[in-house]
């Protein structure tokens, strides 16, 4: 199977985490959703990564991996631009 890596950026109740996230390049399991969903899964496994505190100053931590319990991320948000090209603008305007 080939893969594909994508940044994702991730919060808990406590961290903002920014790292690579490795998927599928087609087909099953190839978005994030399909991949944080995965009952199987307890953790999501994360490489190239730097971990922030919430509410505390400074640039964060980098580490080569960490694994992320899935049942402790509040949201995910795929860096690649998954919104669509529209998003953002003003529906009432014009």
């Amino acid at each position: 199977m080939q893969h594909r890596t994508e940044r994702v950026y991730l919060e808990t109740q406590r961290h903002r985490i920014s790292g690579l996230l490795t998927l599928a390049r087609d087909g099953y399991r190839s978005r994030v959703s399909d991949f944080l969903n995965a009952s199987e899964r307890d953790f999501i496994s994360l490489t190239d990564v730097v971990v922030e505190l919430i509410g505390r100053e400074g640039p964060g931590t980098h580490h080569d991996f960490i694994a992320v319990s899935r049942h402790h991320i509040v949201f995910c948000i795929p860096e690649g631009g998954d919104a669509p090209a529209d998003a953002g603008e003003d529906r009432d305007a014009g």
